[in-house]
């Protein structure tokens, strides 16, 4: 996982609200075994639609979703994190977020941004007079702002998590912190005990 102490970028306005895992990606999904390529099923549904905004040029390229309340909300799949990173988000801001979206969020590097609801309105009504503002999630010091907006705000979240996402830490990179540790476990452990093979 990349380090992240700040996102500058474009944004993206969906003007949705209660979106759900399967919305953001479908089930058929998630027979795939990699990691990666989910970004082509990102709202494939919606995508459909030719008027869908994820369909429209002008919003090419950009790195922060800014939609409506309740967004990640139902099944706990990982894929829909998975989908908006592979697709190019960094960010998505929401007046609310559904607890398991948020936590896998942050273990994959895509910033969960809980802002007032009226900052997202604000955000939303300037990207579509504008398309090119930029948008700024500043996670060093738990702001976000858009001067064309009129948006600046503090955003919550807790330091261990605010830590991860600096340091670029996903599960297996705080593990791997304490890697002299294990290696000096194992180098002490009696050889009879049972053990995986090594790769």
């Amino acid at each position: 996982m990349e380090k992240i102490t700040k996102i500058t970028g474009r944004g993206v306005a969906l003007e949705r609200s209660d979106v759900d895992t399967d919305q953001i990606i479908p089930s058929d999904w998630l027979k795939r075994v990699e990691r990666t390529g989910f970004g082509d099923g990102l709202f494939q549904q919606w995508r459909e639609d030719p008027s869908f905004v994820l369909n429209d040029d002008a919003y090419s390229g950009a790195s922060i979703l800014v939609a409506g309340p309740n967004f990640g909300t139902g099944s706990s799949r990982e894929h829909a994190v998975w989908a908006l990173v592979d697709y190019g988000f960094k960010a998505v801001v929401s007046p609310k977020f559904g607890d398991i979206f948020y936590n896998n969020s942050t273990k994959a590097g895509l910033v969960p941004v809980v802002a007032p609801l009226d900052a997202v309105n604000a955000l939303q009504a300037a990207i579509k007079e504008d398309p090119s503002i930029e948008i700024s999630v500043d996670v060093q010091g738990l702001r976000l702002s858009c001067p064309a907006a009129a948006v600046d705000v503090e955003f919550p979240m807790n330091e261990f998590t605010r830590y991860r996402l600096i340091e670029g830490l996903d599960d297996i990179g705080l593990s791997l912190r304490h890697a002299a540790d294990i290696d000096a476990y194992e180098s002490a452990r009696m050889p009879w005990l049972p053990s995986l093979p090594q790769a």
